[in-house]
């Protein structure tokens, strides 16, 4: 099954912020233009409406002369723009002019307006010290006194009125068929293109500002969750106590932290009865133990009754080890600068008799000064022991076992025995792993001495090379001089 990739939160905010700008820009520019489309007759409807009243209310007197009439239709709308102005002309050349109309306007349109069936003027410049900029609206329209061209503006009521004016114009000169029709099918292309280049420079500039600062607002955002993350990775055996902090965790994380909290209390409950409850089985072991060593000890002096006590001995000495494991689980501060040289000679000759008695030489090999480490001397002393305890029962029973000490702080036990495979340098640390199954051993020593190192800073392995037998090498950091 192939494994999933873990995807990286700030890159999928980036992505994601990118296409919701762009959807969010997308539907401001439709909804304006819907927003236009439905608002584009009342932006009209000022000046047509102007038209709409003045065409009602056109007419000739008895002399033929254009007047206006007041109809109410008239009087409404200028009550809603009383700065309404307009000129009226007429085919023959005659003209009717209401209210205050700029210069540029009172003049006569000329051959070119006069033709002109509807139309939007404005002027670029100024006129009597007023802005003539747009609008002023032509029709032509058909009224009682015959066809007119009637010239009018409601901008200035509009400011008036409002006290601003906003002027939005828009102006799209479409593909159309012969009848008048627009021809969709060549223009949707076209306003689609428009469109995509007003807004993909927005797209863009959005686009790179997000992909710029999402990666440093995540990164400064998730930095509490970094550090927690930290705190994890240095969680283990001796420390399953330990919670972790949710002060700097963003809110969404905090159940998640809270969660682990949780189960690593939970797991160090359960680490710790297990722990009680072998430490209990060890020491009511050690009662019948002796109780058996004690009645074993009356026996007579035959084959299987040595070897009884051999097993007794063995029984006790896992039971022994069994103790000495849920001890160092409860590790004491009782540390002291220690020489590892005289350590290992104490040791080596608290075991020369042992050794010999199996069949062995025992030799120690000093360095030529102290080696100094700040070590718990009864744990050391232990996991020596343990893997002295080891080359002597798997040594074959010849050989000589030496002991060395040297000044990179490695304390090293070498023997002369069958050795150990390659492939079984791991395994032998593991705890009740025994390389022989039908071995006296109990698989708990090498386990024992590799936590011990481990609990001084240290480290422990199977040395390679082309020497017959096992290097068992446990080696510590050694004492920092004082500054």
């Amino acid at each position: 099954m192939r494994k999933a990739r873990a995807r990286s939160l700030q890159w999928i905010l980036v992505r994601r912020l990118i296409l919701l700008q762009a959807a969010m820009l997308v539907f401001f520019i439709v909804l304006v233009i819907v927003a236009l489309s439905i608002a584009n007759p009342q932006l009209m409807v000022d000046n047509e409406a102007a038209v709409a009243a003045i065409t009602g209310a056109i007419d000739r007197d008895k002399d033929g002369k254009l007047i206006v009439s007041d109809t109410k239709e008239l009087q409404d709308f200028r009550t809603e723009f009383p700065n309404v102005w307009y000129v009226i002309r007429d085919e023959s050349g005659q003209s009717l002019r209401m209210g205050s109309i700029p210069p540029d306007y009172a003049r006569d349109p000329g051959d070119l307006l006069r033709g002109v069936d509807h139309a939007t003027i404005g002027y670029a410049g100024k006129g009597d010290g007023q802005e003539m900029r747009p609008e002023a609206y032509i029709q032509k329209a058909i009224t009682k006194a015959g066809p007119v061209q009637i010239v009018t503006s409601t901008l200035h009521s509009r400011a008036d009125a409002d006290g601003f004016i906003i002027n939005i114009s828009a102006a799209v000169d479409m593909a159309r068929n012969p009848d008048g029709s627009a021809n969709w099918a060549r223009v949707i292309p076209g306003i689609i293109v428009a469109i995509a280049i007003l807004l993909l420079p927005l797209i863009v500039v959005m686009g790179v500002t997000t992909l710029v600062t999402t990666p440093a607002v995540v990164r400064r955002s998730l930095a509490g969750l970094v550090g927690t993350a930290n705190e994890a990775a240095r969680i283990d055996v001796s420390t399953r106590a330990m919670q972790l902090p949710v002060e700097n965790v963003p809110q969404e994380v905090v159940p998640l932290v809270n969660a682990f909290n949780q189960a690593l209390a939970r797991l160090a409950q359960g680490f710790d009865r297990h722990n009680r409850f072998l430490m209990d089985a060890a020491h009511e072991l050690r009662t019948p133990i002796a109780i058996l060593r004690t009645r074993a000890e009356l026996l007579k002096e035959e084959p299987q009754s040595l070897r009884l006590r051999q097993d007794i001995e063995r029984l006790s000495h896992l039971a022994q080890q069994l103790l000495d494991h849920q001890l160092l689980d409860r590790p004491t501060n009782h540390r002291e600068v220690v020489d590892l040289a005289e350590l290992a000679r104490r040791v080596a000759a608290d075991f020369a008799p042992l050794a010999i008695e199996a069949g062995y030489d025992l030799a120690f090999e000093p360095p030529r000064g102290k080696v100094e480490v700040e070590a718990n001397v009864l744990q050391i002393e232990q996991a020596l022991a343990n893997i002295l305890r080891n080359a002597i029962e798997h040594s074959g029973g010849r050989g000589t076992i030496t002991v060395v000490v040297d000044a990179a702080g490695g304390l090293e036990v070498r023997d002369e025995g069958p050795g150990i495979p390659v492939e079984e340098h791991k395994n032998v640390f593991e705890p009740f792993y025994r390389l022989h199954p039908l071995s006296r051993g109990a698989g708990l020593g090498l386990n024992l001495a590799r936590q011990i190192a481990q609990l001084h800073g240290g480290s422990i392995a199977i040395v390679n090379g082309p020497w017959k037998g096992a290097h068992v090498r446990i080696e510590l950091p050694l004492r920092r001089a004082a500054a």
